[in-house]
């Protein structure tokens, strides 16, 4: 079964995520509400793929996306936020996220988003 954390400051949007996910068969194996959570859980479970939102209380998700490749090169991450601004969707992608999804999303397309991911070699 398939390991995901998912980083959004919104208890909602968790909630939403963590049902959506565990629906399709996949396993949440934390929850953070901040970046400094998400990089502390992401070495801690060490799920086979990341849910990142760009907007923050502590600092910004692609901050954030930085930090966790520095520290996990290969870990797979998908931005999930409701930014959608080109140049930050682009500087995601720069940075190695394999996926952006701007909110509102439909429940289809995170899972494909998520399954699409999680079917990819890590490059090495």
């Amino acid at each position: 079964m398939k390991r995901i954390l998912i980083v959004d400051d919104s208890f909602y949007m968790r909630t939403m995520l963590k049902n959506m996910l565990t629906d399709a068969g996949y396993e949440v194996v934390g929850e953070a509400p901040n970046g400094q959570t998400a990089l502390e859980l992401a070495k801690e479970t060490n799920p086979d793929l990341i849910t990142l939102d760009v907007i923050l209380p502590d600092n910004t998700g692609l901050d954030v996306l930085k930090g966790i490749k520095k520290d996990q090169p290969d870990m797979k991450v998908i931005i999930v936020s409701a930014v959608g601004q080109e140049v930050i969707v682009n500087e995601a992608l720069d940075y190695g996220a394999l996926s952006y999804i701007v909110k509102p999303f439909s429940e289809e397309k995170v899972l494909e988003a998520v399954s699409k991911a999680l079917e990819e070699e890590p490059k090495s």
